[in-house]
């Protein structure tokens, strides 16, 4: 069927199978079909766009505002009447002269709009943005609930020192945690309330990237998610944590830079939104000196590694993948690097098996400009360095958690994002870090010829079917086996298809990686590359 998609300002045209009933404009939605839907703490109404009823900014929880600053989230109080939900609630703090209140904790519910007798599988969609940004209002859900026939939900939770900061005498419970607390708020609202939009709380799948992928790991490793979840799907994100020391050590450093050293806990409480955010430089880092969930804590007893590790997690079938360089645009640093750089800073993280690396990943292999940023990008990606986000470790990690479900998929997103190709000359990030965002969640910045129109189609009608049924095998499409079946899919322009996990390895060394003990990095890239000598542009 030739299907049109009007999205977010983009007019679109692709062919594709839809993966349940038409999806026509619902005229003459029965009664049952309602758009005003109680809820426990009252009613909202919401609005119909096309094919698909949205209900936006609804409130999952109280303000954490005043007194419920840094403590777990507590029930939305009841209000009376219809509440109107037809635009997104604000968003929550996030960097210096972003959002400035902190009443911020809603979600949004998308819904086919066509009327059913079916409960409807849920999607609950965790935003990434490295725990410091990001919100759940920046994803529309309307493409993925009307082509799957399934129901989507975004969240906003608590960012940066206002969701992870663990300062002694804060809270009595939940500190350092607050903004995984609130997710785990969410996914307890869709269990009270999903079933009266039409969706099955029996079925839920919780999503994220990056740091929703990290969050994703965090919640299916704590006790309070029992039976909350029942499948999962993790996209460029893993399974880091911080300790107990760790998190409260950068909480001391946050109260010193807000210029709280004396009688530190009443001065932080005293602290206006705006003066917390513009304290947070230090604490929001970067992509690995940013806050993580704390472990350690009765919410997460252990670190999420350890958890997958030893089969003590939620153990619901698992969607996992990461893109072919994923940490590629993070090496820019090293753009100008030589050659004796190049080797200092393999020789950081790998000590006296840098030589053995140099060899498998020789400059020589790389354009001749931006040569070290191309090899370093390559080195990143393909050991997992960076809290193990893509290559080799990732690839651990799906076995891992396939000993103890043997319903856990691989795949690689090989394709670039939408936006136009790099101009001649300037450095090309490739199928980057988030680069399969777009294709699921399509952007009106984003350019989508033919090919990516195509792509986009197969990994929405893949990630439905996997919410609808467990596995993402789908008609009409590349067959998907399981970890447990030693295959993996790779998603490329001109169509996907597996590989044998042993081709997968191959592609990236891992017979290498998997030789060599080594840490992950401590610092940023920016940081290593001021440590080698590398001077910046």
């Amino acid at each position: 069927m030739r299907k049109r998609l009007k999205w977010l300002g983009v007019t679109i045209a692709v062919a594709m199978t839809v993966a349940s009933a038409p999806a026509a404009a619902n005229a003459g939605r029965p009664a049952a079909h309602s758009l005003v839907v109680q809820t426990e703490a009252g009613k909202v109404e919401g609005k119909t766009t096309g094919a698909v009823d949205s209900f936006l900014g609804i409130p999952f929880a109280a303000p954490p505002v005043g007194g419920l600053r840094w403590q777990p989230p507590q029930p939305a109080p009841a209000w009376p009447g219809v509440r109107p939900a037809t635009s997104y609630g604000p968003e929550c703090p996030q960097g210096s002269g972003s959002a400035v209140t902190e009443d911020c904790l809603y979600l949004n519910v998308y819904r086919p709009a066509r009327a059913t007798n079916e409960r409807l599988p849920v999607l609950l969609w965790i935003h990434g943005g490295g725990f410091s940004s990001g919100s759940g209002s920046a994803f529309d859900g309307s493409l993925l609930a009307e082509t799957n026939n399934i129901v989507v939900i975004t969240i906003n939770y608590r960012l940066g020192a206002f969701g992870f900061l663990n300062f002694p005498g804060l809270s009595k419970s939940g500190a350092g945690n607050y903004g995984l607390l609130d997710q785990v708020a969410a996914l307890n609202w869709a269990n009270h309330n999903i079933d009266r939009f039409g969706g099955d709380h029996r079925a839920v799948t919780i999503s994220g990237l990056s740091a929703g992928g990290h969050s994703v790991c965090a919640l299916l490793s704590s006790p309070l998610t029992h039976g909350l979840v029942n499948g999962a799907i993790i996209q460029s994100g893993g399974c880091p944590s911080h300790t107990v020391a760790e998190s409260q050590a950068a909480g001391a450093r946050f109260a010193t830079d807000a210029g709280c050293t004396t009688a530190p806990v009443s001065c932080l409480r005293a602290k206006s939104t705006a003066d917390i955010q513009n304290s947070s430089a230090g604490f929001r880092g970067g992509i690995l000196t940013g806050p993580l969930p704390t472990a350690g804590v009765p919410e997460l007893p252990l670190p999420p590694s350890e958890a997958v590790r030893t089969g003590r997690f939620e153990r619901v079938p698992l969607l996992i993948g990461s893109t072919r360089d994923e940490v590629r645009g993070w090496a820019r640093s090293f753009a100008t690097a030589t050659p004796a750089q190049y080797e200092k800073s393999l020789e950081y993280l790998f000590g006296n098996r840098a030589a053995d690396v140099e060899k498998v990943y020789p400059l020589s292999n790389y354009p001749a400009q931006d040569t070290a940023a191309y090899a370093l990008g390559a080195v990143w990606t393909d050991s997992s360095v960076f809290y193990g986000l893509g290559g080799c470790q990732y690839a651990q990690l799906a076995q891992q958690v396939a000993k103890y479900q043997p319903k856990t998929f691989l795949y690689r997103f090989d394709a670039r994002s939408p936006s136009a190709p790099p101009a001649p000359g300037t450095f090309d990030v490739g199928a980057s870090h988030g680069a399969d965002q777009a294709y699921l969640w399509p952007t009106p910045t984003s350019i989508y010829d033919r090919d990516k129109l195509r792509l986009s189609a197969e990994m929405v009608r893949y990630w439905g079917t996997f919410v609808r049924q467990g596995t993402p095998d789908t008609a009409g499409q590349a067959e998907w086996p399981s970890v447990k079946d030693q295959r993996a899919m790779v998603f490329q322009l001109g169509g996907s298809s597996t590989v044998t996990s042993a081709a997968f390895a191959a592609a990236q060394h891992c017979d290498l990686w998997n030789s060599i003990s080594y840490k992950w990095l401590d610092i940023n890239a920016e940081q290593l590359a001021q440590q080698v000598g590398v001077v910046r542009q």
